[in-house]
């Protein structure tokens, strides 16, 4: 492969880091230490490694799809792809940011389904791209619980 094969992967990983981005701004921080959390919450240092091979995998199913058709060959599927990026930065932003742990539920389910249309119309292009997501959709259906079960913890006050 040449670089303008590889170029273009620079490009979804690029676009994945800027979304990941979106956690280094919103930042757990005091407020979230002083949630109540459920015994199987993971610790703090566990999710940055696990986020960063979630990135690197979604990465790679967009571009291994790109590859295949292209931007005009697969314009529904890069959207789908799009938006799925934009409900990942928008959690982080909502919860942490916000410090509405019920928005992000609602946030979140909004990430999953997008994860799970994704995964759909990838499919047709490369299976394993559609199989590549596959631990995304399991972290962020674990993540939806977890935040389901922090909201309930904690009742947001109005």
């Amino acid at each position: 492969m040449d670089i303008t094969t590889w170029l273009p992967l620079l490009g979804f990983v690029g676009a994945n880091f800027v979304v990941a981005l979106s956690g280094a701004i919103f930042k757990p921080g005091a407020w979230y230490e002083g949630l109540a959390k459920p015994s199987w919450n993971p610790p703090n240092w566990a999710f940055a490694p696990a986020w960063t091979v979630l990135y690197l995998m979604n990465a790679v199913a967009g571009w291994m799809v790109w590859r295949e058709a292209g931007f005009a060959g697969a314009g529904l599927a890069m959207a789908v792809y799009g938006v799925q990026l934009i409900f990942n930065a928008g959690w982080s932003a909502v919860f942490f940011g916000m410090r509405r742990p019920d928005w992000a539920f609602v946030e979140v389910i909004g990430l999953w389904l997008s994860i799970l249309a994704t995964i759909i119309v990838f499919l047709p292009f490369s299976q394993t791209a559609g199989l590549l997501l596959l631990p995304y959709l399991a972290w962020v259906s674990f993540a939806a619980f977890l935040n389901l079960t922090i909201w309930r913890l904690n009742p947001v006050r109005a």
